[in-house]
């Protein structure tokens, strides 16, 4: 009897440890977000981070980085320009730029802001970013500026030496940050992840599920692409797997994504191959291979169809 009452309070412990550990609630005002995600799936890594003043010179044009961008600003006015339109950057205020999300900015005056670019480790594998819309604009304050403050102080060689997006959006400086990153001490990376993880939060907390729907077939379906970006696969596979008729799995993917599978896979194939070519020296016809294109020319045709470059023209401008 015994034996079963610790028995039956560890099946009981094990049930909620489960529940706590990968079926959170996080609330936001009134509104509560399901989440099945766990915390072991973000992998965030520290690029840059610094203190940057500007006096009318921060004004960069269609930026497109594979890593996502949060800011702090402390003093002046700014805008960015993103897609959905202008946002103008106040101080006591945070912003969130997703990664392959182009942009630009304007300053006309003085400007001073906190920066940190955060790289998902393995992204095709993980895609965590991805599934989530996160809002712009947060809130900040004394809090969030003590938390940069003590992230540049942790990581002082990770600041910028200038502010042009050409000088670190390339090949060199990425692969030399991310080392940096891993070579810090298991203390100063266990700060500054959870100081990441804090600010990260802030958006976290307002975000929503972003285009990839309810149905979980098509939201596994997605990340199964993820995970086997260099593959070639049909669509036929991918219906089986999801237990789909190909007609009804195109249907039903389109209806949850705004966009077919093949549109999706093009997407993360593509930007795959930009990441690839800021982090290695490959040619573009293995490139192609790599990613399972069987032709080499479609590659390229689809590559300057999403990004307006070629290969070469998209390497040639982020490294130079």
């Amino acid at each position: 009897m015994v034996c079963g009452h610790f028995a039956a309070n560890d099946r009981i412990l094990s049930i909620f440890f489960w529940m706590f550990t990968y079926k959170r609630y996080i609330f936001a005002g009134t509104k509560a977000l399901f989440m099945t995600e766990s915390v072991e799936q973000l992998h965030l890594l520290t690029l840059n981070v610094g203190l940057a003043q500007h006096h009318a010179d921060w004004n960069w044009q269609d930026v497109n980085s594979p890593f996502a961008r949060i800011y702090y600003v402390t003093e002046g006015l700014a805008e960015l320009v993103l897609p959905d339109g202008v946002h103008p950057l106040r101080p006591g205020r945070m912003y969130f730029i997703p990664p392959f999300t182009t942009h630009s900015y304007r300053c006309n005056d003085h400007f001073v802001h906190y920066y940190l670019h955060i790289y998902e480790d393995a992204p095709a594998c993980s895609g965590f970013l991805e599934e989530w819309k996160f809002p712009v604009e947060v809130g900040g304050g004394e809090l969030e500026r003590m938390l940069f403050e003590r992230l540049c102080l942790l990581n002082p060689h990770m600041a910028l030496p200038q502010s042009d997006p050409k000088s670190y959006d390339n090949l060199i400086t990425l692969e030399r940050n991310i080392v940096k990153n891993r070579q810090r001490t298991l203390c100063n990376k266990v700060e500054s992840r959870g100081i990441i993880f804090q600010l990260f939060a802030r958006f976290l907390k307002e975000a929503v599920r972003g285009n990839t729907g309810t149905d979980e077939r098509i939201r596994q379906s997605m990340a199964d692409i993820r995970q086997r970006i260099g593959q070639s696969f049909t669509l036929n596979e991918l219906a089986e797997a999801a237990c789909l008729s190909k007609d009804h799995y195109i249907r039903l993917f389109k209806k949850e994504t705004g966009c077919t599978p093949q549109q999706y896979i093009n997407q993360k194939k593509i930007e795959q191959a930009q990441l690839i070519l800021l982090t290695e020296e490959v040619a573009v016809k293995d490139l192609a291979y790599r990613l399972g294109f069987e032709d080499a020319s479609y590659f390229c045709r689809l590559f300057r169809q999403r990004t307006g470059f070629t290969p070469l023209q998209y390497r040639e401008r982020v490294n130079r």
